[in-house]
């Protein structure tokens, strides 16, 4: 028979029985009700004694307040309990329990997939993979000329004629060769090697440096000796030894008997330094891939050009500054040669306005010496023949473009013809003109012969079949490189940080456990690097640890000495 249920039913008229003290109560106080107070449900019986349930009332004592136990036959319906809706609350529990599992099933899955992958993108093999073909790449694309017209590559690798019998254009043109720093072979396995530095750094590197960081005292002379380097010391005190270690560097930690000391905890921080380093290069090297701009332009002294009428978007994060609205003028452009006449240096004086016309900016470039303003930079890469300023028997000057005539090798050659018959006749003869550099013209007749050479800075007259001619002046045109490269930065900061941090990591972390042992005091340490140079370190740590003498033994002495 299952065990009763109880009612205990408090009187709350009992509580005047109570010999305190009471304030006097309003005018028109409301009247008490009993309150019922039940370890069950209520049941729907009504009543004291309604439903026909049998019970027995058991007093339970007079005094200061009037309780009654009353037990029932049987215990109230399950109906009873839950107020009726038991069962649709059993229904959404075991639907509550059922999605749980479901979920808790999803998100243990996803745990399983993403330890999976850390280990396979921490990989030291896979790693390695990836940055020898990174290194591939970067050698094939300084083999493969970049950046050209595709002309250039039908051209030079054609498909009937293919390169090691294999590579044609096909192979260049289609994965994006041609612009190799910005391929997506490139960029994409720039990506998995920076997942698989992250991958190492939270499975391996950072679990090395909280166990390191872990204060471990050895409670076992035995575990002591198992160390790389292991000594005892007779007559010895651990706290001697604490002294002596803080003096070499180490910091130093006591329990009771034990001691653990460690140093060069930095060299365990700097493998993750130098993954962050290596990530920081190949984040900025995307970012100047796929964000920069890039152009060139040749442009006669004397003249003006927009810096963003030049510039060409190199990658999809290519978003053009305010700064394209500048205007450069190149105020002028001259050469330097050596003494044999070859051109040792040449520059460019440059300035900058604004679209209110103001200049902001003035500067004279040479090569390695650029100009930069705001992230623009303004390289001298180049130099050409623009014109040339030519009197004939007194009138003009009349401006003749210099043409750019092929050589081979890297030698430069400009010509120009001064007609001396009407243009309109389909035989045209005139003087010719070639000059290698701004500083010295050849001149020859209808007929080809030469002539003379005269320098534009001396406007010497020269008699050429009965005109005279007058060299005013010669016009360069400067060749400039423009490029914005926002990703240079963090490069930088990259390679420092990797310089820095690379250093760093040969700075050895050393472990030294000790136990007092009686007397005795169980020396034991390792380290990561430099197993030799800690050996000998050691030894020499050791041999300035004070030997303990007893008292018996000091008195001994004495006497020994006074003999």
């Amino acid at each position: 028979m299952p065990s009763p249920t109880c009612y205990l039913l408090l009187n709350p008229a009992a509580s005047r029985s109570h010999h305190r003290p009471r304030l006097p109560l309003p005018a028109a106080a409301p009247p008490r009700r009993r309150v019922h107070v039940s370890c069950d449900a209520r049941r729907t019986g009504g009543g004291g004694g309604g439903g026909g349930v049998k019970r027995e009332a058991i007093p339970a004592g007079t005094g200061k307040a009037k309780k009654q136990v009353v037990f029932f036959d049987a215990a109230p319906p399950v109906s009873q309990r839950g107020g009726g809706g038991g069962g649709e609350g059993e229904g959404e529990g075991e639907g509550k329990v059922a999605r749980r599992k479901k979920e808790n099933a999803a998100l243990g899955l996803v745990r399983r997939l993403t330890k999976r992958t850390l280990s396979l993108l921490s990989n030291l093999p896979l790693a390695i993979s990836e940055m020898f073909a990174i290194a591939a790449l970067m050698a094939l694309g300084t083999v493969i000329d970049q950046g050209e017209a595709p002309s250039y590559y039908f051209e030079k690798f054609p498909e009937d004629n293919p390169v090691f019998g294999f590579i044609t254009w096909r192979w260049i043109l289609t994965p994006g060769f041609d612009h190799m720093f910005s391929s997506p072979v490139f960029l994409g396995l720039l990506a998995l090697l920076a997942a698989s530095l992250m991958a190492c750094t939270y499975t391996t590197q950072i679990p090395i440096v909280k166990v390191a960081r872990r204060w471990s005292f050895m409670h076992s002379a035995g575990s002591i000796r198992k160390q790389e380097f292991a000594e005892s010391l007779p007559r010895a005190s651990i706290q001697d030894l604490g002294v002596i270690l803080m003096g070499y560097g180490y910091e130093v930690f006591t329990k009771g008997p034990s001691l653990y000391a460690f140093k060069g905890l930095a060299g365990r921080f700097a493998p993750i330094g130098v993954h962050i380093a290596m990530i920081f290069i190949m984040a900025g090297a995307t970012l100047s891939a796929t964000g920069s701009f890039k152009g060139s332009v040749d442009v006669p002294q004397g003249l003006n050009f927009v810096i963003g009428d030049v510039m060409k978007p190199k990658g999809v994060l290519s978003f053009a500054p305010d700064v394209f609205n500048t205007e450069v003028h190149v105020n002028r452009f001259y050469m330097e040669y050596y003494d044999s006449g070859e051109v040792s240096q040449f520059y460019s004086d440059l300035s900058l306005f604004d679209l209110d016309g103001k200049e902001v900016m003035r500067k004279t470039i040479k090569v390695n010496d650029p100009l930069r303003y705001g992230g623009v930079t303004i390289y001298q890469t180049d130099w050409g023949f623009s014109a040339l300023q030519v009197k004939k028997n007194g009138e003009g000057p009349f401006n003749l473009a210099m043409a750019p005539l092929k050589l081979n090798g890297d030698k430069k050659l400009f010509g120009t013809l001064l007609p001396l018959e009407n243009s309109g006749s389909s035989n045209v003869k005139g003087i010719s003109m070639l000059a290698r550099d701004l500083q010295s013209i050849v001149l020859y007749d209808q007929e080809g012969k030469f002539v003379g050479v005269r320098r534009p800075s001396s406007k010497l007259p020269i008699e050429i079949d009965g005109n005279e001619i007058v060299i005013e002046d010669a016009i360069g045109s400067t060749g400039l490189d423009l490029k914005t490269d926002p990703g240079i930065p963090i490069v930088y900061a990259g390679f420092g940080a990797l310089m820095l941090t690379t250093c760093i990591s040969y700075l050895s972390h050393s472990q030294i456990w000790a136990l007092q042992d009686g007397s005795t005091v169980v020396i034991g340490g390792k380290t990561n690097r430099a197993k030799l140079e800690f050996s000998e370190e050691m030894n020499r740590l050791l041999d300035k640890v004070p030997e303990l003498i007893s008292v018996n033994e000091n008195k001994i002495d004495s006497k020994q000495s006074a003999t």
